[in-house]
């Protein structure tokens, strides 16, 4: 594994990561865990794993409502912010979930917000989806949230830019060899800076494929945090609820 090519590593721990995606919509947030509460049929006594959960705002507010949860991120910035919030039912480990994580132990796995498919090896996908397969129990739930990349390239915005807390964007987006780029370039105390994100296209027959190899069976697809049906021209999400084969 080369991880010096992975762009994750230093983006996600730069206080700039922060500072782009600062509004992103708790409310939203707030309102999938609430269906995926009821989807799920998620007990008090369920055991809950937040995979990649960044600075943990999913973990929080589920543990707000009485749950038991884990943690498990990359990037030791956001976990050491997530850990403020740590209490018995809550905790917060870095972990690269591409490797198992307490085997058999989760009764439900939660991968959101498009944290997925970072990866330069195509490979690492069926490694995350193998490592959340050996963590679920045999009747557990895993729910993985990606974008729907057919309506992300069809409404591609190539060039934007935005100011927020003094710091001045510039983000390009483009389409290269199955990826959505994204170059993220500003100037900090005089210096030129420049990140880039890089996420596979994946399409609904990929992960089709994906969780066959995995040995995961689909239950449902979403296209929304309201948990509506998906379309491939119109949903925003793509949302699968799997299980154990």
């Amino acid at each position: 594994m080369n991880t010096s090519k992975e762009w994750f590593r230093s983006w996600f721990a730069s206080p700039y990561y922060f500072k782009l995606y600062k509004h992103r919509n708790n409310d939203e947030a707030a309102l999938f865990i609430t269906k995926l509460i009821t989807l799920l049929r998620i007990k008090e006594t369920d055991l809950i794993l937040d995979a990649a959960c960044g600075k943990g705002r999913h973990s929080i507010h589920l543990n707000s409502l009485g749950f038991d949860v884990t943690g498990i991120d990359l990037s030791e910035p956001s976990i050491a912010i997530a850990k403020k919030d740590e209490n018995k039912t809550l905790r917060f480990h870095v972990h690269d979930i591409r490797n198992n994580f307490k085997n058999n132990h989760f009764d439900h796995i939660l991968n959101l917000f498009t944290s997925f498919g970072y990866f330069a090896d195509p490979n690492d996908n069926l490694k995350c989806l193998l490592a959340f397969k050996n963590g679920i129990k045999q009747n557990g739930n895993i729910i993985i949230d990606f974008m729907n990349a057919k309506k992300a390239i069809n409404h591609m915005v190539e060039k934007d830019e935005k100011t927020i807390d003094g710091t001045h964007f510039k983000i390009e987006k483009r389409i290269e060899s199955g990826f959505i780029k994204k170059k993220i370039s500003f100037i900090d105390n005089n210096e030129n800076m420049e990140f880039e994100e890089s996420v596979q296209a994946l399409m609904i027959d990929d992960f089709e494929r994906l969780f066959n190899s995995a040995g995961l069976k689909i239950k449902n697809i979403f296209g929304d945090y309201e948990l509506n049906h998906f379309d491939e021209i119109k949903s925003d999400r793509l949302i699968f609820h799997t299980k154990k084969i």
